[in-house]
């Protein structure tokens, strides 16, 4: 479904960048983000869907004035898209540049990681230079195993955000626009993120934050929300300001996206622990939380987990039984999804001068 922005091609408004022929951006608003029990159990905030178009629209004004020509929006059953069209309809023909605006659809919305999935793979084969992931770190993790070479942009709107960045849309629409143009280079566009991957049997996961393994014996509700079950976490980057289980390595051992190595934290209940780290595993809850030891997690080294008989929970959400006869492995690896740096494309924008015009540019322009 295609609907044609109101400035149409007939060229640049005033003040923006001029449209590049076949450049894209795909955008991906996952409406069941930021919707499960850690509402009930932490003070964790609902994320309207009405936002999540907002932010759309924003990423909508954005890429046009830097000369998107197409942008590729997902479709959904919980008015997200649906209100990105009735704003488009209702624009005002003096309103600033919008790309050509087309609606991906899918053959069934299956409201599950599927549907993320699906669109990503669809956008791929349209062309898309850049993608846009409006949700939490599971939202991420589904894009990223679509996504190929193709940059993803993950911008918070889920519980568990510790692996999209807070953003504000209209400069991360700036940002994914430079790149779809190809007015900032390739090099210093984007960068590889790290993967953790984890073997049990037959059940292979990815996580793109945090593996950790608990005693509860059954995956459930999926949502980690039981410390004390917490017996050992993985993490592929540890910053100190981070929310979640990654935290907890954050405030002991910090580990950058980029940097090659992640780390490991073996936890205790805190009165046998060695050290006590008051770490913000979830939003509203701060807790000491018992560490036995921590160490680096080196790329490519299987770490065996040494837990008996529980679950395993990537970015969060536990996803693996295990039991005696099932051994774990965690394996860091390098060869993650692709991911749009905004602040270098920015930097790069400033140093190359590609948002900055001559004072006569823009008045001959508006003359």
């Amino acid at each position: 479904m295609q609907h044609g922005g109101l400035n149409g091609r007939a060229g640049p408004a005033a003040g923006t960048l001029p449209t590049v022929p076949g450049s894209t951006v795909g955008i991906v608003a996952n409406p069941m983000s930021g919707r499960d029990i850690r509402r009930l159990v932490a003070q964790a905030s609902v994320f309207p869907n009405a936002e999540k178009t907002n932010m759309v629209l924003r990423l909508l004004a954005a890429t046009g004035a830097v000369g998107v020509e197409t942008v590729l929006m997902s479709t959904d059953s919980m008015g997200v898209a649906g209100g990105v069209l009735r704003a488009q309809r209702k624009r005002r023909s003096d309103a600033g540049r919008w790309p050509e605006l087309e609606f991906v659809q899918l053959d069934a919305i299956t409201g599950t990681a599927a549907d993320t999935r699906n669109l990503v793979a669809a956008m791929r084969a349209r062309g898309a230079a850049v993608i846009i992931v409006l949700g939490g770190d599971g939202t991420a993790r589904a894009a990223s195993a679509r996504s190929g070479e193709t940059p993803v942009l993950p911008l918070s709107t889920g519980t568990n955000n510790a692996f999209p960045e807070v953003w504000e849309a209209t400069v991360a629409g700036t940002a994914a626009g430079l790149l779809a143009t190809r007015r900032v280079p390739a090099e210093r566009s984007s960068y590889r993120a790290k993967v953790l991957r984890v073997e049990a049997a037959d059940a292979r996961e990815i996580a793109l934050v945090d593996v950790c393994v608990s005693t509860v014996t059954h995956v459930g509700s999926r949502a980690l929300w039981q410390p004390e079950t917490l017996r050992e976490v993985y993490c592929a980057f540890a910053e100190p300001h981070a929310i979640g289980l990654s935290s907890i390595a954050g405030l002991l051992h910090p580990a950058t996206r980029t940097e090659p190595h992640g780390v490991a934290v073996r936890l205790a209940a805190p009165e046998l622990a060695r050290l006590s780290v008051l770490a913000p595993i979830a939003p509203g809850v701060i807790l000491p939380i018992g560490v036995r030891d921590v160490s680096p997690l080196r790329p490519g080294e299987p770490r065996m987990v040494a837990v008996e008989r529980g679950t395993v929970a990537v970015d969060g959400e536990r996803e693996i039984e295990f039991g005696p006869r099932t051994p774990v492995t965690v394996t860091l690896s390098a060869d993650g999804p692709r991911v749009l740096d905004v602040r270098s494309v920015l930097a790069a924008a400033a140093e190359r001068r590609l948002l900055v015009s001559e004072a006569r540019e823009l008045t001959q322009e508006v003359r």
